[in-house]
């Protein structure tokens, strides 16, 4: 799955999820990819960079089943007659953000020393809290090879505006 960020002919920004480029060049020039805000269907995909997780989160009890990876897709409405998400899409979203929000809310956010500090409860050199913060991919990964229990923090877009 592809995801591409869209914008229509008057500004309105949104996302869309297509199996491949060829997809959503199809559905597009079919007149099937509309705007959610106003239903313009002269959409053209915007200017993007690849995402990378940043944010992780050290389970307070270091169970590796605490915390599930998900994944979510969508695909851009051909029409004002058609859900924007399905159901169980627009649940998992809410799981998803619920997940997040509750992790902010509880953990302490030890920003990019995230690795130092993960580290540290770890090996019982600080007292084990629940903690989230930064880390690239390369840290994170050396975090699980060391066997440090660390898990991506699901975001969705409009959660860290």
């Amino acid at each position: 799955m592809i995801r591409y960020t869209l914008v229509c002919e008057n500004g309105h920004d949104f996302e869309g999820w297509f199996r491949s480029s060829d997809s959503y060049d199809a559905q597009a020039a079919d007149g099937l990819v509309a705007c959610l805000a106003c239903g313009s269907t002269k959409v053209a995909k915007a200017m993007m960079a690849p995402a990378l997780a940043k944010t992780v989160a050290l389970a307070p009890d270091r169970s590796r089943s605490t915390v599930e990876p998900l994944a979510s897709a969508s695909v851009a409405v051909p029409s004002a007659d058609v859900p924007v998400m399905a159901e169980p899409e627009r649940q998992l979203r809410a799981l998803m953000r619920a997940m997040r929000e509750h992790v902010t809310r509880t953990a302490d956010n030890v920003g990019p020393r995230f690795p130092e500090e993960a580290r540290r409860m770890h090996y019982g050199e600080a007292e084990s809290r629940p903690i989230y913060g930064e880390a690239s991919p390369a840290e994170a990964r050396a975090l699980v090879e060391e066997g440090i229990d660390v898990a991506p923090l699901p975001a969705l877009p409009g959660d860290l505006n």
